[in-house]
């Protein structure tokens, strides 16, 4: 609604938008905007239309220079993949190393934030592809490819009390101050939901986005974690110990989400399948010209 903001993402004045609106407004016969004198305070009911449909053309556009990218120079490109933290950290080194190795010349790029955000990046453009446990399946937009099924782990100081336990059980896990993910992050609503099960409220004292945090706090003594056993290395976190918890919590499932309407040149292809072995060219294309379909 800012024509100011407009201008300057633009690169051109205020009265120059303002025109060229009105003009299109003349041309289509109904207003887009409803105003209040010269500000613009909400948009029309065919206005929200108008919006979705232009929007979709210039992705259409965006998706011809696609196409000629791939047929001119097959080598060249760049691919955005939005993720997550504990993505980008501990599953995605080993298969980003293989992608350069064989696509030298692609310029990758990696975009971080909660699964909200990255599949929102994908929508409007930003990414090419989003990968994240949660968000992805909420956004019709998206054509959700399933990757790969994960589970937690409970992570301690060494000689803590809990390792003395034959069997780990969330009466025993609740005694104790709790550090975990943000409830935007990475299956914490299946957390949630194993500790409602029992009619139980979770003894969560601290959240954060980011594994290596949780765990840094678990090391200072505040508390107990829950993490995504992905992000548990015996090696690297020899100041700590991991105790399976996979019998506590339903498994989560990490996806892979494209833009519906997103034409995908061959080395995103790639990428997916090096990610996802499954997920193979054809795999992927049947999902994406099988659009009504729920993956």
């Amino acid at each position: 609604m800012n024509l100011s903001k407009a201008a300057i993402k633009l690169h051109t004045s205020q009265p120059a938008i303002s025109k060229q609106i009105q003009l299109l407004e003349q041309e289509l016969g109904v207003d887009i905007f409803l105003r209040n004198g010269k500000r613009f305070i909400q948009i029309t009911p065919a206005g929200q239309l108008i919006v979705k449909t232009a929007k979709e053309m210039l992705h259409e556009a965006e998706n011809l220079k696609k196409i000629a990218q791939e047929y001119n120079n097959e080598t060249d490109g760049t691919l955005t993949i939005a993720t997550t933290h504990t993505q980008a950290r501990y599953v995605l080194p080993v298969v980003i190393k293989r992608f350069i190795a064989r696509h030298p010349k692609i310029k990758l790029t990696l975009r971080q934030g909660n699964p909200t955000q990255v599949s929102t990046m994908v929508i409007s453009g930003e990414a090419d592809i989003a990968i994240a446990t949660e968000a992805i399946e909420h956004f019709h937009e998206l054509v959700m490819l399933p990757c790969y099924e994960w589970n937690r782990c409970i992570v301690v100081p060494p000689k803590h009390a809990l390792l003395k336990n034959k069997e780990i059980t969330l009466e025993a896990i609740n005694q104790y101050s709790i550090i975990t993910y943000d409830s935007a992050f990475t299956g914490r609503s299946r957390i949630n939901q194993a500790f409602e099960t029992k009619g139980m409220e979770p003894n969560i004292v601290l959240t954060a986005i980011d594994s290596d945090i949780i765990k840094t706090y678990v090391e200072l003594g505040l508390g107990i974690g829950i993490l995504a056993n992905m992000a548990f290395d015996h090696k690297r976190d020899s100041n700590l110990r991991s105790i399976d918890a996979s019998h506590l919590f339903e498994s989560s499932t990490t996806r892979i989400g494209i833009n519906r309407n997103s034409y995908i040149r061959s080395y995103i292809f790639d990428f997916i399948e090096m990610f996802a072995p499954h997920l193979t060219k054809s795999t992927v294309m049947a999902k994406l010209q099988n659009r009504s379909s729920v993956p």
